[in-house]
């Protein structure tokens, strides 16, 4: 299929602007693993500049033309960027798929959430007004006191090539709505729906420096954004190491960070459920998204009573599974996003194999494939708890599976984890699934499913999957500061002193 790439450039202070260094990144097609256009390279110059646009836009006439704004301003121009994405939903999904390899269907699904979430935060930008001075009970009749929430300033989002341009906008748009200015750095593994957004603000007539939008390589743009003094926040998504990295830049400055990290989530299957039911939402948990997931569920904990009858059905679901190019009408498993992914997940299975770990499905890539960056839906037995594959996140499609007796059982293993993001309970006995809900250890627990998320309900992890939320009012208040008033409303004097005349 044939589908023209915009050629673009770095988006700084509403205008698009060449790398200063004139670099430029390969864009490879993961299903073809051809060269098919490119992407500037930012570098510390360009994030300068566009700090700079942002500082300046946050303080433009006295921040009465964004920061200080009211909300339903800022809303405006939310829902404008909704609509546009509703427009152009097929020719940014199509670009989607073809720049990170996810079936079309699926990009079109995240375009749907992109606009939503647009929508959803021009609504609370518009509540925000609302909110402002609202009143705080104190003990004393001499003073009033009230609260007001302000934009945090200028912030660094940056954001992973899983859900490229859904990520960018779970954090753009609470930003936004908050009277923040932002730079956005994507990955420079799928940046081009990110560059379209750029598009799609200048279209709708964003005052120009409030979204600046930088790809590049994360040590040469990522990097200085995070440690740079006028940037007043960092919010992030991906890796724990690079999370650490960003955390220990913003140590320096005492900036606030929130961190979206990876995840080795578990999912618990008892013996009481519907086998295909719970086969399938166990394969959705896992292989959603080529299996590059920060949530999936890819460690399967599952009742020893029905584990073969089970495992057996997970083999026929998986093996059912189309595994083609992201354009192929139902595909629903596409190539890994890179070589290096490509390469990562396979020595990963290699490992788990060599230490004692049955590949029961899957494993390499399939035999009607001969190019791109394909791999088979893969499970694993046979998994003790001190395997590389049962303690490490691997991003991509591999589930490890592992048999419990007891309650308890289950749930020492599920809480087996460095990590803390998702986890998910397949049983009919509701009041056992309650207990396990509070048993877990994580930010999220999906019951009798895995791997739903809504705009208005909270995402985040414990542990080393970092902390902050996103999404819902929460996401808000990531890009919110709150500021204490009081007043003095009584007509005699304090009195503390003793008055010299």
């Amino acid at each position: 299929m044939a589908i023209s790439l915009p050629s673009r450039e770095l988006f700084i202070d509403g205008e698009w602007k060449a790398p200063l260094l004139n670099k430029r990144i390969p864009i490879i097609n993961p299903s073809t693993q051809q060269i098919i256009g490119d992407i500037p390279a930012a570098t510390n110059e360009d994030v300068d500049l566009a700090v700079a646009a942002a500082k300046s836009a946050l303080s433009r006439n006295k921040g009465a033309d964004w920061s200080s704004a009211s909300g339903s301003v800022r809303a405006r121009y939310l829902r404008a960027i909704a609509a546009k994405i509703t427009e152009k939903k097929t020719e940014l999904g199509k670009l989607e798929a073809l720049d990170c390899g996810k079936p079309l269907d699926e990009a079109l699904w995240d375009l749907d959430d992109v606009a939503g979430c647009f929508d959803y935060y021009a609504d609370l930008a518009e509540k925000l007004d609302e909110k402002q001075k609202t009143p705080v009970s104190v003990p004393m009749d001499t003073f009033r006191s009230y609260v007001l929430k302000e934009p945090i300033g200028v912030v660094g989002l940056i954001t992973p090539w899983n859900y490229p341009l859904l990520m960018a906008t779970w954090k753009v748009a609470p930003a936004l709505a908050a009277g923040c200015t932002a730079i956005l750095k994507p990955s420079e593994l799928a940046s081009v729906t990110c560059l379209e957004l750029a598009e799609i603000c200048r279209e709708v007539g964003l005052p120009r420096g409030v979204l600046n939008i930088l790809t590049g390589l994360g040590p040469e743009a990522g990097a200085p954004l995070a440690s740079h003094p006028d940037v007043d926040k960092i919010a992030f998504t991906g890796s724990s190491a690079t999370g650490s990295k960003i955390m220990t830049a913003a140590a320096q400055l005492i900036k606030p960070v929130s961190l979206e990290l990876g995840g080795k989530s578990p999912i618990v299957v008892f013996e009481d459920v519907d086998l295909d039911k719970a086969a399938e939402w166990t394969l959705f948990g896992c292989f959603w998204t080529n299996g590059q997931i920060c949530s999936a569920t890819s460690r399967l904990i599952v009742h020893e009573s029905i584990a073969t009858e089970f495992l057996n059905r997970l083999v026929k679901w998986a093996k059912n599974i189309k595994i083609s190019d992201p354009f192929v009408e139902g595909c629903r498993l596409g190539p890994v996003v890179s070589e290096g992914q490509y390469e990562k997940i396979l020595k990963f299975i290699s490992n788990a194999k060599s230490e004692g770990a049955t590949i029961l499905t899957g494993g390499s890539r399939p035999e009607h494939l001969k190019k791109g960056f394909f791999i088979e839906p893969t499970i694993i037995t046979d998994v003790t708890t001190s395997m590389q594959i049962w303690r490490e996140e691997v991003f991509g499609p591999v589930l490890c599976v592992k048999t419990f007796s007891t309650e308890e059982e289950a749930i020492d293993l599920a809480n087996d984890t460095i990590y803390g993001l998702g986890s998910a309970v397949i049983s009919n006995d509701l009041e056992r699934c309650d207990r396990l809900t509070k048993a877990f250890k994580a930010g999220i627990t999906w019951i009798n499913c895995s791997q739903p998320c809504f705009t208005q309900a909270p995402w985040g992890g414990n542990k080393r999957s970092g902390f902050g939320r996103e999404l819902g009012e929460w996401g808000l208040d990531n890009y919110l500061s709150v500021k204490q008033v009081t007043q003095y409303i009584s007509d005699e004097a304090w009195g503390w002193y003793q008055n010299p005349t």
